[in-house]
């Protein structure tokens, strides 16, 4: 079979780049959507008489339900190949939930848009990102998705700013949801859109298949296990925002504008360490975990010019886990074993997360300084397997 000629080939890069960009404005409205709803939903569930103990365990259980449901997604997902219908299912499913909010009688009704949001999330983000890997082939696994992570961080960056401009303005918190019914529906117009344009991702698939990567690898493993540590060190924000506030380091009006900060960092930082993967691999991975493994000392012992340090650390940290793991993740297995993957790997990093801030959260009532140690600790534990990992698997060239 001829290979394409040069024209052909620029063609197939572009149809491969129009396709991610589109994803990546999918991914975009996305987190204006539910990154503004979980900017408020704690002090909504307040007005709503739920006790913190409440609020804390609706949060808990809905990340954790968000994450142990992507291995089963995963696995139907590349068993019935039945990708656009349920990358299609999550997302309405969650963009739905999103608005609804402003709805709720009640603390209880608010708490099941909640757990359905995060589990509208858990549906569609195996399948999806199979689909998207089939645009690596042209254009890298790490450009690919850091394109898409910087514009779902863009996301993110705006959605809670939108609401706290409503709030700003005297509305409630039930108009701040109410808005956001905006960008949950421009989410769905625009998926509809992309999902007509290429209704098979496959055929952007560039060259055959490896032999021999079927199945999950080993290495697979060893690399879910030096990611699962990381997780287990790392802070969600809501306990470095309690921090802030009771420990009097940030004033209460910049503890949002600090995370749309981080927001904006983890879009930034998305691109550069997308390209730079492409060009030496998992070695990314391993010199940004030294940089973000200093979030923990910054954030918690030092003053307020340090912790803005620390949260564009913490921010950057969150570039890796959502753009460049995923591409490393890609490398390792077939095709047809992609969903199963990603969903395998969230669940198992989502679950140690979940496990961690527990810890983390424990440690905080009792000793700031050992809650700095065990982070700082567990996460520069994972670099001597990260480099294993990556003495096993070939740096992707660029494209």
């Amino acid at each position: 079979m001829r290979a394409p000629g040069p024209s052909a080939a620029d063609g197939v890069r572009r149809s491969a780049l129009r396709f991610v960009l589109l994803i990546g404005v999918v991914s975009m409205f996305s987190d204006m959507a539910h990154e503004g709803a979980r900017s408020i939903t704690g002090p909504f569930l307040g007005t709503l008489g739920a006790s913190a103990a409440v609020v804390a365990a609706v949060a808990g259980f809905g990340e954790l339900l968000g994450y142990a449901l992507r291995s089963v997604v995963g696995f139907v997902a590349d068993r019935t190949g039945r990708y656009w219908p349920i990358t299609l299912l999550g997302y309405v499913v969650q963009m739905a939930a999103v608005p609804a909010l402003a709805l709720a009688g009640n603390w209880q009704v608010a708490a099941v848009l909640i757990a359905a949001e995060r589990g509208g999330r858990a549906i569609r983000n195996p399948a999806r990102d199979a689909m998207l890997a089939h645009a690596t082939g042209e254009l890298g696994s790490g450009w690919v998705f850091g394109v898409r992570e910087a514009l779902d961080a863009a996301g993110a960056t705006v959605g809670p700013l939108i609401v706290a401009a409503v709030l700003a303005t005297g509305h409630g918190y039930r108009a701040g949801f109410a808005i956001l019914a905006v960008p949950a529906l421009l989410t769905v117009v625009v998926l509809l859109g992309a999902r007509r344009q290429y209704p098979d991702p496959g055929d952007l698939e560039a060259g055959e298949e490896i032999p021999g990567r079927h199945g999950i690898p080993r290495v697979f493993w060893l690399y879910l296990l030096a990611m699962g540590l990381i997780a287990l060190g790392y802070a969600d924000y809501p306990l470095i925002a309690f921090h802030f506030s009771t420990g009097h380091v940030i004033s209460a009006d910049w503890i949002p504008v600090l995370y749309a900060g981080a927001m904006a960092t983890e879009a930034v930082a998305a691109l550069v360490l997308g390209r730079l993967f492409d060009r030496v691999g998992l070695l990314t991975v391993v010199g940004a975990t030294v940089l973000t493994a200093a979030f923990a000392p910054l954030v918690f012992l030092g003053d307020a010019a340090l912790a803005v340090v620390g949260v564009i650390c913490w921010g950057l940290g969150m570039a890796v886990q959502e753009s460049v793991v995923k591409a490393a993740v890609t490398g390792m297995v077939g095709r047809d074993r992609r969903a199963s993957a990603y969903g395998l790997f969230d669940t198992g990093f989502g679950v140690l997360w979940f496990a961690g801030s527990f810890v983390l959260g424990v440690l905080y009532d009792h000793s700031l300084d050992g809650l700095v140690v065990y982070s700082v600790v567990a996460q520069l534990a994972a670099l001597p397997l990260l480099l294993a990992v990556h003495r096993r698997t070939a740096p992707r060239a660029p494209a």
